[in-house]
């Protein structure tokens, strides 16, 4: 075999492993970009160690061993991800301000096909939606980045804690404890279950195109019809929570009136439905990009719509396009 033919044949087996890997390393750090980077530069230290491998495991757990390196070097700052709700509660519509937080405060939304690898078994498709929903990964960044992994590996990938234990370097009894001492955590932390977007029955996918319908003829009896009465509405990058249908919709009609007029286009993050949300264009025709809203549905009623807005950063990740047409709406 060539040199050429020996180093297409690693690229082509380390690149195999990328949307896993970047799963893996966005529940560890919540953030998309940074996820993106630690799986990088996992496979370049893998490429550039190759030869060092010895195949005393598999790739697969090798390859796992340097991500999570790569994520606690990276956690080692300190820095913990969040949603609003979980900085500053709901606020009430009268005291709502725009208060804008800086960007690695919050955490980040990611699209589907970036972290959720195609898999035959619908169990193991299952969890892996569930474990990466916002509520999930926001309850994770609560544990110590070592009890992150040891439930991530154990929980979601199935990993054996004799393996977690070598992974880590540490003993089966500790892989054990770290795990107990992440699930009481995590149901402290975790909240209200919601729907995965492959999971969606009939009912739930006339309920989105009703949301959608309600939205974009910005119909406020509509929607408050749809809302679960303890809704939740978040728009990172400002710390703005508001709970309540009656909240949610008020501030539609007043700070957020802009967005009358406006058009959805499906797309998925994190396991469950979205929308790229485009406004009316002020300077012309058609629609600019205005945020991705991640929806969360649960026992036939939208419980959270969490509008991220800065899309200089979200439209690319999630290839959507940078304006629409009056037609193509």
């Amino acid at each position: 075999m060539s040199d050429l033919t020996a180093t297409a044949d690693i690229d082509s087996r380390l690149e195999g492993h990328r949307v896993e890997l970047t799963g893996y390393c966005y529940r560890m750090l919540g953030s998309a970009f940074e996820a993106e980077d630690a799986v990088q530069d996992t496979l370049v230290r893998a490429w550039r160690n190759f030869e060092k491998f010895e195949g005393r495991s598999s790739l697969r757990s090798w390859l796992y061993r340097i991500a999570t390196n790569v994520c606690l070097d990276m956690l080692k700052a300190g820095n913990k991800r969040a949603r609003p709700i979980d900085l500053t509660g709901p606020t009430p519509l009268a005291q709502a301000t725009l208060n804008p937080l800086s960007e690695n405060t919050w955490l980040e939304p990611m699209p589907d096909g970036r972290i959720l690898p195609s898999v035959a078994d619908p169990a193991e498709a299952a969890v892996a939606r569930e474990s990466v929903r916002l509520a999930f990964v926001a309850a994770l960044q609560h544990l110590p980045p070592k009890q992150r992994a040891v439930l991530i590996l154990r929980e979601v990938l199935a990993w054996k804690a004799s393996e977690v234990a070598e992974l880590l370097d540490t003993s089966v009894a500790s892989v054990n404890s770290a795990l107990q001492r992440a699930r009481a955590t995590l149901t402290e932390h975790e909240g209200r279950a919601v729907d995965t977007a492959n999971t969606l029955d009939e009912e739930q996918r006339k309920l989105l195109e009703r949301y959608v319908a309600a939205f974009e003829g910005y119909d406020m009896a509509a929607l408050t019809a749809l809302l679960h009465e303890d809704a939740v509405m978040t728009m990172p990058p400002f710390d703005l929570c508001l709970q309540g249908h009656d909240d949610i919709t008020g501030f539609m009609l007043s700070m957020g009136a802009g967005c009358a007029g406006s058009r959805l286009v499906a797309t998925s993050a994190n396991g469950t439905p979205a929308f790229a949300h485009y406004k009316p264009n002020p300077d012309g025709t058609g629609f600019v990009p205005w945020a991705v809203q991640v929806i969360d549905i649960s026992e036939g009623s939208i419980t959270g719509m969490h509008c991220f807005l800065d899309t200089p950063r979200w439209f690319p990740l999630f290839g959507l396009p940078d304006r629409l047409d009056d037609d193509a709406a």
